[in-house]
């Protein structure tokens, strides 16, 4: 075959002009102006935050910009939410291919995130520490929100209709009868500290560890049953815009949701973020460290996010009235009029095979990774590190070197000992393991003081 005839096979090469190009009219709708406004008053100075408002999907190229909002509330020391608010972000868009339309970045964005913190938990869990934190990451492009988050930090979205929807799911397990449930059908236990006496005290705790929440990233000493799986929700809002607000449970202990968007509507984010932190300081003192981020996401022909004034009758008829094709222009204005929101995804199962997410645990734990297949994720192959010389596997998460008597193969389904034939990696460490069966809804069994993991671990 000719130079010709191979030149002519290959597709045209498209300039970067014409496929921006083509992005932009796709969208069909301007962005909004996103603003913002922060505020806290630390009481042991373990919230941290991140803001970044010129993230690109395409890097060089301003129009495919979004912006991201996360609160990091950090528990037993700051090590934790500081490593999470340094790396999470990295991870979750390594986790994101290259090269691909919007459309399919928002899609992926969801299950990049479970992988992203799920990784993150991991490389934390490597450096020994036993801090942790509560996330809550917000990602912002055009008017699609994007909401992943463990713990109890919180994020409510208050639209142009006056309705205030909340994007989190709080992981306590005081409050959370799922989690509960969860915990306890894995094989941990729940309940209140013991006094002396006999008196229970306090919220209900997870055992072993007492931590009240049931997810979190790090916490490596407080047992299997802490997950870093989040709670994910994407929603579009309509052309009118909205208004979020994320704050640390510093807030949302002192204030109902409701309450906090009510306090602040109709004044400019900074001042906003001032008034909630003030309310809840006014309420309830200062308990704990209080952050509050309000964000504002305003249609591109206005300067500012005005409150409308919310309309019960023309409300419903927007919402439930029959739409004829010649009327479906003007249901679509009362639509936007009251600011309905699209709901996209959501999915907030701490089990990872439940959720659709089993593959992720094999490819957060891959070391190093910087590119996924398969919209971002990848299966472990056999070549994973092994000491040849000693007879010794190295674990794939705490890199720490073991007997195969001591563990098992992520891709196995029974218990290997040396003398068994050799077999096909990674493998895990007992404790790796278990945090994997935890997250993937396995039950751990208690033995005569032995833990057996799904019959298969003996430590």
């Amino acid at each position: 075959m000719s130079q010709a005839e191979v030149s002519r096979m290959k597709p045209p090469l498209v300039p970067l002009a014409t496929l921006i190009g083509r992005e932009l009219r796709s969208e069909k709708v301007e962005k909004p102006f996103v603003k913002y406004g922060q505020a806290g008053l630390a009481k042991k100075g373990e919230d941290y935050y991140l803001i970044k408002l010129d993230c690109e999907r395409v890097p060089g190229n301003p129009s495919t910009s979004f912006s991201v909002f996360a609160i990091f509330d950090g528990h037993n020391g700051i090590s934790a939410a500081i490593f999470a608010k340094e790396n999470l972000l990295g991870n979750v868009l390594s986790a994101i291919p290259q090269g691909i339309s919007r459309e399919e970045w928002l899609q992926a964005l969801p299950r990049a995130l479970v992988a992203g913190f799920v990784k993150t938990d991991i490389e934390f869990q490597q450096k020994g520490e036993t801090s942790g934190t509560t996330v809550t990451f917000v990602v912002i492009d055009g008017w699609t929100i994007t909401v992943a988050s463990v713990g109890d930090s919180r994020c409510i979205l208050d639209t142009q209709g006056g309705v205030v929807s909340l994007l989190t799911v709080d992981h306590r397990l005081e409050e959370n009868v799922e989690e509960r449930e969860r915990v306890t059908a894995s094989g941990g236990e729940v309940g209140r500290l013991n006094v002396f006496g006999g008196n229970e005290v306090g919220p209900l705790r997870c055992w072993p560890g007492g931590l009240c929440l049931s997810r979190s990233i790090g916490d490596t000493d407080v047992g299997e049953f802490i997950v870093p799986i989040p709670h994910v929700k994407q929603v579009k809002l309509s052309n009118a815009g909205g208004r979020l607000i994320i704050a640390s449970d510093g807030i949302w202990d002192a204030l109902p949701s409701d309450m906090a968007a009510k306090s602040c509507r109709g004044l400019p984010t900074e001042l906003a973020a001032k008034l909630v932190v003030k309310e809840a300081l006014r309420s309830r003192g200062l308990k704990d460290d209080t952050t509050c981020l309000v964000v504002d996401i305003i249609p591109c022909d206005h300067s500012v996010l005005l409150p409308t004034p919310r309309k019960k009758q023309n409300m419903l008829s927007a919402l439930f009235g029959k739409k004829s094709e010649t009327s479906m222009s003007k249901s679509t204005n009362k639509l936007s009029a009251v600011g309905v929101v699209e709901e996209l995804f959501e999915e907030g199962s701490a089990m990872l095979q439940k959720a659709g997410y089993g593959d992720i645990f094999s490819a957060a734990v891959v070391p190093n990774i910087n590119s996924f297949s398969n919209l971002g994720f990848v299966e472990l192959g056999k070549d994973f590190p092994q000491n040849t010389n000693s007879g010794l596997f190295r674990c794939a998460v705490c890199q720490v070197d073991q007997s195969p008597a001591d563990g098992l193969s992520v891709n196995s389904g029974t218990f290997f000992s040396p003398a068994s034939k050799p077999w096909e990696g990674p493998f895990l460490c007992a404790n790796c393991r278990k945090k994997k069966d935890a997250m993937e809804g396995k039950k751990a069994k208690q033995t005569h003081g032995d833990l057996i993991v799904n019959d298969m671990v003996k430590w």
